[in-house]
């Protein structure tokens, strides 16, 4: 799906920012979604529409997301309080999806991490619980949307250069460059064969676009 209305929550993120670009390249209209409006200028530079609005705070989604084809949730508490952490990783994306829902959106991709599922053993006492909790909710409740939906879930993000190859279920952390996970983002909102999958992923050998045709 391409030429398409692609609204990015968490626009001001290190992935969404290189996603805006690609998205803009390839003709869609990409608006993303920012808290604070001095981040404004930053989203502007990347062919972006910014958009005011405060996902935490419960505003009102489902008039903000009307009229577009596809939402990409790239937002998140990054490391806050576990109170934080719940709040933006679990409540407001569960929110989101369900405006998107309402809002008939057909499309809907989530940045997840790669160790998302009820087994990732993570210890109640790790201040990392509270994320592997909130993305495992928020993930489940995706899954059970009927928006057509695609979890992704990378490694360790680094700020490497892009490698544009990535590797399928890889062992150990998973690393893998920002810049690449933008990139799979995007060739996923374009292939409708991801859709209904959750793909974990860390850098590799294997061109993108040839490893989520698997």
């Amino acid at each position: 799906m391409t030429d398409s209305r692609v609204l990015i929550l968490g626009g001001h993120g290190k992935v969404a920012l290189l996603l805006a670009p690609l998205l803009v390249a390839r003709g869609d209209e990409v608006t993303a979604v920012i808290r604070n409006s001095a981040h404004a200028d930053d989203v502007s530079a990347t062919g972006a529409t910014p958009l005011v609005l405060d996902l935490e705070a419960g505003a009102d989604l489902g008039e903000a997301f009307e009229g577009y084809d596809a939402i990409v949730w790239a937002a998140g508490a990054g490391g806050g309080s576990r109170e934080r952490t719940y709040a933006v990783d679990r409540d407001a994306a569960i929110r989101s999806m369900d405006a998107a829902e309402a809002a008939r959106v057909r499309r809907y991709v989530m940045v997840s991490w790669i160790g998302s599922s009820p087994d990732h053993g993570v210890d109640p006492d790790n201040p990392f619980y509270a994320y592997a909790d909130a993305k495992l909710a928020a993930d489940d409740h995706l899954r059970a949307s009927t928006l057509n939906w695609t979890i992704l879930g990378p490694g360790a993000l680094t700020l490497d250069p892009p490698t544009g190859r990535i590797a399928l279920d890889p062992e150990g952390d998973g690393a893998v460059p920002r810049a690449d996970v933008a990139a799979v983002i995007a060739a996923a909102l374009a292939e409708d064969h991801t859709v209904g999958r959750f793909i974990r992923f860390g850098s590799g050998d294997t061109p993108i676009a040839e490893a989520l045709a698997r």
